[in-house]
Order: C-alpha cells, then sequence, then structure tokens
C-alpha cells in the first residue's frame, strides 16, 4: 500500500455503525418518494442471486428498506424503462422512441443491478475483458456475428430465442449463441436490459444505452476513482478492503486513486485497518428510526463477512451450499436487523399461506419481539396470513416468540 494521510477524525465504533446504517438506508426516514429507483441509485449495486425463498435477493433489498412495496412494483421499478422524450405526463406529446432502462445488469461485487448511470464507470472492466484471453469455451467462426445481427434486426431477445441456452450436456455447457451473446454481454456490445423469467434479456448497447452514457471515454483511473467514491459513499465508511470490494476492484487498484477520490481518511475505535469515509456522512450524526427487518444475505449491508463483524460483532455465513448435516443456522438463514443491531436469524420457508420459521437463532430474550415483528411483517409482504415456528436455538423462549 502507499503511504497514507495522518487521518484528521477518529470515529467510536458506534458512530461507525450508525454511519454504516444509514448510508446502507436503514436509519432514518425512508425515501419513499423515490423508491426502488432511490433504493438503487442510493446503494449503487445490488446483487442478483438465483435462491428464492421469501422472494428473491433482489426484491428483499428493496423490502428490506422500504417495506411492503409490492414484488411486480419492485420488479417493475428495476427494468420497465421509459421513453428518453417522452410527453409531460398528460398523454399528451409522447414519443414513439423505444423506452430506455432505468438499470442494466453486469459484473459489479458479482452479478449486479446497476443505475443506468453507471454504465461509463465500468469501461475499465470491459476494456480488460476484451483484451483477457477467451475463457474455456470455443466459438465457431461467425457465431460472434450471427448473434449481433439477430439482435440488431429482432431486438431485444433472451439466449432462448437466439436460439438456445445450452447443448445436451451439464448445465456448464453452454450453446454457441449463449457464449458468444455472453461475450459480447462483457465487452459491452450488448447490454442485460431486464430478467424475464429469471432469463437475461439481451439488446444492443447502441439501442438500449443513451448516447450521452454510451462511450468507453473514461480512462481506468478515472473509472476506478469515481467507482471507489461512490462505494465510499454506499458504505458510509470503510476499509480498503471494504471498499474495494463493493464492486470487486483490486487492493492495488484502490489505492492508485483513493487519495483523489474525496473520501476522508478515518480511524475507527477497535478496526485494525486504516478507513475511508465519505465527508458527507461526516457532516451531521446519524439518526433517526431503525428498521426492523429480515436482511437478504446478499445484502450490500452484510455481503462481506469481515466487515458485518467487525461492525456488528455478528459472524454470518451463507449456509445454502453447506451440506445439510453440516449446517448451523440453515439453507437461507436471513439475519433479523433491529434497533441498529443484528438480533437473530431466521431461516425461513413457504407452506401454502403459511410462513415457516424452519430455524430461528435469538440473541437472547431481547430479541423476541423485534423478530416477531420481522416475521409477521415479511409475512405480510408475501401474502401469508400466518406464521409457524418450528425450531428455536433458545428452546424456553419458544413460546414467547410464537
Amino acid at each position: 500500500m502507499t503511504s497514507l494521510p495522518r487521518p484528521a477524525i477518529d470515529l467510536s465504533a458506534d458512530e461507525a455503525r450508525r454511519i454504516a446504517l444509514r448510508a446502507q438506508g436503514f436509519l432514518g426516514v425512508p425515501d419513499r418518494r423515490s423508491g426502488v429507483r432511490g433504493v438503487l441509485r442510493h446503494l449503487g449495486a445490488v446483487q442478483l442471486d438465483t435462491i428464492s425463498v421469501l422472494a428473491r435477493s433482489h426484491e428483499l433489498i428493496a423490502y428490506a428498506r422500504l417495506g411492503a412495496v409490492g414484488r411486480d412494483t419492485v420488479e417493475a421499478a428495476y427494468w420497465d424503462g421509459a421513453s428518453p422524450d417522452a410527453g409531460n405526463g398528460d398523454g399528451k406529446g409522447k414519443s414513439k422512441s423505444p423506452a430506455r432502462p432505468h438499470a442494466f445488469e453486469y459484473w459489479s461485487h458479482a452479478a449486479c443491478i446497476l443505475p443506468i448511470e453507471e454504465w461509463p464507470h465500468f469501461a475499465f472492466r470491459r476494456r480488460a475483458y476484451r483484451t483477457r484471453p477467451h475463457w474455456h469455451h470455443d466459438l465457431p467462426d461467425g457465431a460472434y456475428d450471427t448473434v449481433i445481427k439477430q439482435l440488431t434486426a429482432e431486438g431485444p431477445l433472451t439466449a432462448t430465442q437466439l436460439g438456445g441456452a445450452k447443448n445436451k450436456g451439464e448445465w456448464w455447457d453452454w450453446s454457441d449463441a449463449k457464449v458468444a451473446v455472453e461475450r459480447a454481454l462483457m465487452y459491452g456490445e450488448v447490454v442485460c436490459t431486464e430478467r424475464r423469467s429469471w432469463k437475461r434479456v439481451y439488446d444492443l448497447a447502441e439501442r438500449a444505452i443513451p448516447d450521452t452514457l454510451l462511450h468507453d471515454d473514461l480512462d481506468d483511473a478515472e473509472c476506478l476513482r469515481r467507482l471507489v467514491r461512490l462505494a465510499g459513499q454506499s458504505l458510509g465508511v470503510g476499509t480498503r478492503a471494504d471498499i474495494a470490494d463493493y464492486h470487486r476492484i483490486k487492493g492495488e487498484q484502490f489505492d492508485a486513486v483513493v487519495a483523489d477520490s474525496g473520501l476522508v481518511p478515518v480511524t475507527v475505535q477497535g478496526w485494525d485497518k486504516p478507513a475511508w469515509a465519505d465527508p458527507a456522512a461526516l457532516e451531521t450524526a446519524p439518526r433517526g428510526r431503525h428498521r426492523t427487518t429480515l436482511l437478504s444475505p446478499f445484502d450490500s449491508l452484510i455481503w462481506e463477512r469481515a466487515r458485518t463483524e467487525r461492525i456488528f460483532g455478528f459472524t454470518h455465513r451463507l449456509e445454502a451450499y453447506v451440506p445439510k448435516p453440516k449446517r448451523i443456522h440453515g439453507y437461507f438463514a436471513m439475519p433479523v436487523l433491529a434497533g441498529g443491531r443484528l438480533v437473530g436469524r431466521v431461516d425461513p420457508a413457504r407452506e401454502g399461506s403459511t410462513l415457516v420459521a424452519k430455524q430461528v437463532s435469538l440473541d437472547g430474550a431481547k430479541a423476541v419481539p423485534a423478530v416477531a415483528q420481522a416475521l409477521r411483517e415479511a409475512a405480510t409482504w408475501v401474502n401469508c396470513d400466518s406464521v409457524r415456528v418450528e425450531r428455536v436455538d433458545h428452546p424456553e423462549l419458544v413460546r414467547a416468540l410464537t
């Protein structure tokens, strides 16, 4: 690492925790007027994942911050576009120009929904993919051009519509069309404009991305500087590893730009690594109402285990890929946030109109009311009319929770 300036600001561990909560949208009045799109712009990245228990993770992200927003509303807010020169809302003067997306999917922290304004910031990654040797999939001559020509002629298409996503082998045995369109996606010639029945919908970037954003003019250093600044704003305060991990950039890339990012060096009580904060987050003390909610394991508040342990003293691991006999908290254990703390976990399931708490882990009796509230609200959101508690790690608290 390069030499660091002496931090001018000291934060207590509690101050850092509250700054992080406010930056992530869990402290203070939710911005309901901006809605789901406001959450996306505020976070800068919403991770996608195939697992769906109560709902898919990108739906849970909005729910955790805004409350019971309809799932269809959440999906539409992410993906439904608007004509770039639509009318004034009175039904008059509306253009017939094609809709432009508010968001796109690309590789950030993982596969993420990103605000459309961030397209230029990932030019560094698109360039890196173009100069990198192709992964193990080989393409026959002409396959790439065929996909581009088909998208040009027919408009947005899924891999199935492009000729099929798979060959006859295992799940990773992609068809030539799927390999080609994914390569074009990584290069930036094609963009994923939505998910339809969980399938990516591909379109030409030149058609889907607004002209003012459709460029790779930013050099790598400027892309990285902007992403570091945005990640710092979304986290509020973080270490080198925290901030670099947000969009999965390398530590040395962070080192090269952090001095020009506008983030402020700080020290945090109990943190053994240097930290940086968003200067706007330091201007006022973080106060306001705390959210009580279940969190997706892929929520950006907790997606980095070391940061979660450091801020909340809470060790969490997604056990979906752990053999069932070795699971401790359950397949999709969701941490419970209440009062700005992580007070327990719930491994949920659905049986008809019943939300089933298959396994509940509680941080003592004081956590019972918050976990009960989180379960009731989640049940209402997914149209369940009852909750059944199966197992609690403190058996003496089963009756109280029920």
